[in-house]
């Protein structure tokens, strides 16, 4: 990806997003085209047109963690997208982004397998920041064996979302389900660019999905912490989730999620069906096994 074209874009649709209203511009209704114009955004953020200009036009190397403060301020962006703005600026240094440790180079190791697999009574797994899926517990495995339906045994959940006709059926919520995933994507391009891993799975889904690729274009981001999943499994039928998801130090690449139902709620009896099936191998279940590219 193009690191300029990416701020600029950013910015420019931030800036697309915000009406003169909102700003508290006086006079300003009067448009071709929503939004503020760059001059009132360096305006509002307290520097020169000429500047915020620059900024604009993809050069962030040397902004100070002031001027994108105030910049934050005036395009009133959420906390998901300080921290893209951030990270975008860091990767415009004098010296490129360190490039991570590669994902799965520790690898899943028995003893935390053992702690997946010693969680029974909710379903666990883990992904990449490429949305690999990485390991789960007998719960997990069961709850997403729609994913490993896929013959060449990418687990992916972006391909699944935006390639697989079921993950229309699977994810009731599929909207904003797709829209959640390109964020997140979003964010994680912009906090290591030099991901080739990720970068392809993005060109890979920008080329081959128009859905991906409309959501990609407006530069969303966030943060992908907790919230309500709502899933029609093709054996138990509907659930609604509610989920935490963890950062792993050991292997900062991966996020861990956890699911958990409401007690005594019909989603709680049906996960339990699950776990019986699962544990009895199920067909349904155990077709495929997870096999995350590492």
């Amino acid at each position: 990806m193009d690191h300029r074209a990416e701020v600029s874009q950013f910015l420019r649709t931030r800036r697309d997003r915000i009406t003169p209203e909102q700003a508290g511009i006086i006079g300003g209704s009067r448009r071709r085209v929503p939004g503020l114009r760059r001059e009132e955004v360096a305006m509002l953020a307290g520097v020169s047109v000429e500047y915020y200009a620059r900024m604009e036009r993809g050069e962030l190397g040397g902004v100070s963690t002031e001027v994108l403060e105030s910049i934050a301020h005036a395009l009133r962006l959420e906390e998901a997208e300080i921290d893209h703005l951030a990270d975008l600026a860091r990767a415009a240094g004098p010296r490129p982004v360190r490039k991570r440790r590669k994902c799965g180079e520790r690898g899943v190791t028995p003893a935390f397998q053992r702690f997946l697999d010693a969680v029974t009574g909710a379903p666990m797994w883990v992904r990449d920041r490429r949305m690999d899926f990485v390991a789960s517990n007998a719960l997990g495995r069961a709850l997403y064996a729609p994913l490993f339906e896929d013959p060449s045994g990418r687990a992916n959940t972006a391909r699944f979302t935006f390639l697989d006709p079921a993950a229309r059926t699977f994810f009731p919520d599929w909207e904003q389900n797709a829209d959640g995933i390109v964020a997140t994507m979003r964010t994680y391009a912009g906090q290591n660019p030099l991901d080739t891993g990720l970068t392809d799975v993005i060109g890979e889904l920008v080329t081959r999905s128009d859905a991906f690729r409309q959501r990609w274009s407006v530069h969303d981001v966030r943060h992908h912490r907790a919230g309500l999943k709502r899933i029609h499994h093709p054996v138990v039928g509907d659930l609604e989730l509610s989920y935490e998801a963890m950062d792993l130090p050991a292997n900062p690449e991966w996020s861990l999620f956890a699911y958990t139902a409401e007690p005594g709620s019909a989603t709680e009896e049906r996960i339990r069906l699950l776990g019986s099936l699962a544990a009895t191998d199920h067909p349904a279940l155990t077709a495929h096994e997870p096999a995350a590219e590492h």
